[in-house]
């Protein structure tokens, strides 16, 4: 495998974190991983060994990494990420960003600042399923589309520390976008 140039930290290494551990690794990309979980650590740890292991935030920021995945609870989010983005580095936030639109407008404001890239993880704009509608969209088969909407069919997991608007609002809102270049009237 060629090797990549860019070494990226993982912050937090629940589900979502372990997820980007696993890709990244596999990119030849994963530089560190930040988790207090100890727990944790060691599964990572036997998986990757030659991945770099942090306990604490300050000793990843310190390092030299290229950029930044913060993986953590949402409540968390927001102090992390503008932590990186005064070092100057670039980061992907998982959804959602933060947990308040004042937040996620500081966020974006100080990241412009300091030109720094700050990303939120959208992962079903890379679905095969979603490229093929908007190509369907595009071709005019469905002829013009008034209106949109989605349902949520399925609970998912239950998180007491976020609302389902923050949760998976997101998603739709940056579908409907993709698939029609456009924001939405109302």
């Amino acid at each position: 495998m060629k090797k990549n140039k860019y070494k990226i930290c993982v912050i937090g290494a629940g589900h979502w974190g372990r997820n980007h551990i696993r890709t990244l690794h596999k990119l030849n990309a994963l530089g560190g991983v930040f988790e207090q979980d100890i727990n944790a650590v060691n599964s990572i740890r036997s998986k990757y060994p030659a991945c770099k292991f942090h306990l604490d935030l300050e000793s990843a920021f310190n390092d030299d990494y290229d950029g930044f995945i913060v993986a953590t609870p949402p409540l968390t989010h927001f102090e992390i990420a503008k932590k990186i983005i005064e070092s100057g580095k670039p980061l992907l936030v998982e959804k959602p960003l933060t947990l308040n639109m004042k937040d996620a407008v500081e966020l974006n404001n100080l990241a412009k600042k300091n030109n720094v890239n700050l990303m939120v993880g959208h992962l079903l704009l890379f679905h095969p399923a979603f490229k093929k509608i908007k190509d369907i969209i595009k071709s005019g088969m469905v002829g013009e589309i008034q209106y949109i909407y989605s349902n949520r069919l399925n609970l998912g997991t239950f998180r007491s520390d976020e609302n389902v608007f923050w949760s998976f609002a997101p998603h739709d809102i940056s579908l409907f976008h993709y698939f029609f270049e456009n924001s939405p009237i109302e």
